[in-house]
């Protein structure tokens, strides 16, 4: 099956700065990664997220991407005379960049690259959190389970029993990399693979730490406390340094981003720092006023009703919102007046209500109407 353009599956165009890239890459590499989503594809989808940015993040691969597209890096597009054998990434067989290529065209000498090697950080992991509306306007502590890859605590990554059973492999000579060549009419073409002895770290082990088995971590089960500062919303994350995937030869464990989601509440609603409510009030206190104990996130509070007060009327309840997630300031609460009209009354109500028709004068409706006249 033919390879989807990488632009195509970031979701990006061709001029996308290299800061466009890394957003459109974490945005779909949260969407589709395993732990968060479980729906068949999604690994598959991940994988393909993984690659393209792995491509177009680097600006020399980029290049190369941008004139030869995938047979740059397609390791089986082709043999003898024809363009293929690139190579490939990822940890597959291939040259860094196809500046490679025009070196062994010319028999020019090894450049420098990566140490396969090194100590390499472990990827990001995702997740979403849903908290409740109470809980972004105060802060929360919470408890998550997670299941993480943890470095060795005995051997300290290294997989070996001492320092004395970790040899140099023997096949690779240290690189991690198994070289080959291949001779056409164009020239020599190399290629690289991981090494089939030592699988990339350069190094075997004559025995085994006997905590972890050779692995160099251990998978475990532990309890994260997470701190959820006050004025979070919906969309922000938390970092939690260290819970991502396990780290390469020893390298650190990524970080673990938290994505919050905040829960809507039956009443208060959230604009920015600023809280809305709406509350009901009858025809007789808007006429005569009164003064009522309003609700808002930080208790009730009394407002006075001013005699007169017309339907939907704001008031503004000062510092009664949540607080700014960096300046600290107090947002504000708005309450608006929603008048109700009773549908049911008594015999006696009835009759003032007859009474005050009797003795109001002009009414609202005989003043709009001469407005036509």
């Amino acid at each position: 099956m033919a390879k989807k353009d990488y632009y195509e599956v970031l979701g990006i165009s061709k001029s996308a700065t290299e800061q466009e890239v890394k957003k459109a890459y974490r945005q779909l590499a949260k969407k589709y990664h395993p732990d968060v989503n479980k729906e068949d594809g999604a690994d598959a989808k991940f994988k393909e997220v993984q690659e393209a940015y792995e491509v177009l993040s680097d600006q020399t691969k980029r290049s190369t991407y941008d004139q030869y597209g995938h047979a740059a890096f397609d390791q089986n597009g082709g043999t003898g005379g024809g363009a293929g054998g690139f190579g490939g990434f990822g940890g597959g067989a291939g040259f860094d960049d196809f500046g490679d290529i025009f070196s062994s065209f010319f028999g020019g000498g090894q450049q420098s690259r990566r140490n396969p090697n090194a100590p390499q950080q472990g990827q990001d992991r995702f997740m979403n959190m849903k908290i409740d509306f109470m809980d972004a306007v105060f802060g929360a502590e919470k408890t998550i389970t997670l299941h993480v890859d943890e470095q060795c605590t005995v051997c300290h990554g290294s997989g070996a029993f001492s320092k004395d059973d970790i040899h140099t492999c023997q096949r690779c000579n240290g690189t991690g990399q198994t070289v080959t060549q291949q001779r056409t009419p164009f020239g020599t073409f190399q290629s690289a693979a991981v090494c089939p002895d030592c699988g990339g770290s350069g190094k075997t082990i004559s025995k085994k730490c006997t905590e972890c088995h050779g692995k160099g971590y251990n998978s475990k089960k532990v309890n994260v406390d997470i701190k959820i500062p006050a004025g979070i919303v919906s969309g922000q994350q938390l970092r939690v340094s260290g819970k991502g995937e396990r780290g390469a030869n020893g390298g650190p464990n990524g970080d673990l981003f938290i994505e919050i989601i905040v829960g809507t509440h039956k009443y208060f609603k959230r604009e920015g720092n600023d809280i809305n409510i709406q509350i009901p009030l009858s025809v007789v206190d808007a006429t005569l006023g009164t003064e009522i104990d309003v609700p808002t996130v930080h208790g009730d509070v009394t407002l006075t009703i001013p005699a007169g007060t017309q339907p939907n009327t704001k008031f503004r309840l000062r510092e009664k919102g949540v607080k700014d997630l960096r300046s600290g300031r107090m947002g504000d609460q708005y309450v608006e007046v929603k008048l109700e009209v009773p549908t049911k009354i008594s015999r006696e109500q009835r009759e003032i209500y007859e009474t005050l028709r009797e003795t109001k004068g002009e009414s609202v409706f005989d003043r709009f109407k001469k407005a036509f006249k």
